[in-house]
């Protein structure tokens, strides 16, 4: 029986500290799967990075590491916790590191179950298929070195989450009305809560085309700026060549980005860790925010 996971926190630990990490791997690999502990833990452990994702309560749900190589493995999500969006922040917090690291591209190992959920997230199928482990496996590759193709609404939930999670002091978006199907999904709500209550003076800046869209719907993020009025500003587009563009985007101080050029709904480009991207987008935002005009309609929410 799966369990609402509530807000999951990935970070990346120590491999030598963290017993909570092993103890995820054991319970999945070892007596869920299987697979000989001899095998499950490896000589390569201590090399690579790893990251544990944990409730708001500390309970760890899910694992996963990143070899020198490249390669991601031990991806590990406890059973009660599956399809509820915790495995995808493990693997987005992966491609982080390797992004940051300057890693051209990863490549995994994926069982043969697991296949349909990498390729949402971009990966590609390599070669046939084999057994390791005793179990069937299929070799999959993401390039890194290059904008990320998003074309699945879970891909880009994940994918935003991540961004926002790795933001330092300042996000910048902008949007049609809050992206229904995006910003008012509890993962991304939950990533803006984080970061808009970690006491680093942050600073969200919404650039919106319909402002009163949003307010009609009752858009969950209104309520959760509505809390935090110091963190969240709203402008609308009001300038006429600035309302004909149709991009929609969402970028952090830290150089991620996801960016719809042509303000489709999901289909888009991404990137974890290039400023020099996130700077031009930066740059727009702020042009277009000098010109656009407060929304002065949700101060009587507070904002």
């Amino acid at each position: 029986m799966s369990r609402d996971p509530g807000p999951v926190r990935v970070e990346a630990v120590d491999y030598a500290a963290a017993a909570a990490l092993r103890a995820v791997r054991e319970e999945v690999f070892v007596r869920e799967q299987g697979v000989p502990a001899a095998l499950e833990h490896d000589a390569l452990d201590p090399a690579c990075l790893h990251v544990l994702a944990r409730l708001e309560d500390g309970t760890p749900v899910a694992t996963g590491r990143l070899a020198p190589d490249g390669r991601i493995g031990r991806m590990a999500v406890r059973a009660p916790w599956r399809r509820q969006g915790v495995g995808a922040a493990v693997l987005w917090a992966l491609l982080e590191l390797a992004a940051r690291r300057g890693d051209a591209g990863v490549h995994l190992h994926a069982q043969r179950p697991a296949q349909a959920f990498y390729a949402r997230h971009g990966f590609r199928a390599q070669g046939e298929p084999f057994r390791e482990a005793g179990i069937d496996h299929q070799a999959m590759a993401l390039r890194l070195d290059g904008p990320l193709a998003v074309a699945d609404p879970r891909q880009a939930l994940a994918l935003s989450a991540r961004i926002v999670l790795s933001a330092r002091r300042a996000l910048w978006i902008r949007s049609h009305a809050l992206d229904p199907g995006l910003f008012d999904r509890p993962p991304l709500l939950a990533a803006l809560r984080r970061f808009a209550t970690a006491g680093r003076g942050g600073e969200v800046r919404i650039l919106l085309h319909d402002a009163a869209a949003p307010q009609r719907a009752l858009a969950p993020l209104l309520a959760l700026a509505q809390r935090l009025p110091s963190v969240f500003r709203f402008r609308e587009l009001v300038d006429p060549v600035d309302r004909e563009d149709p991009a929609a985007f969402l970028a952090s101080d830290a150089g991620g980005y996801y960016l719809r050029r042509r303000g489709q709904p999901v289909e888009g480009e991404a990137m974890l860790a290039a400023p020099a991207r996130v700077r031009p987008l930066q740059l727009a935002h702020a042009e277009a925010w000098e010109r656009a005009r407060p929304v002065s309609e949700y101060r009587a929410l507070g904002l």
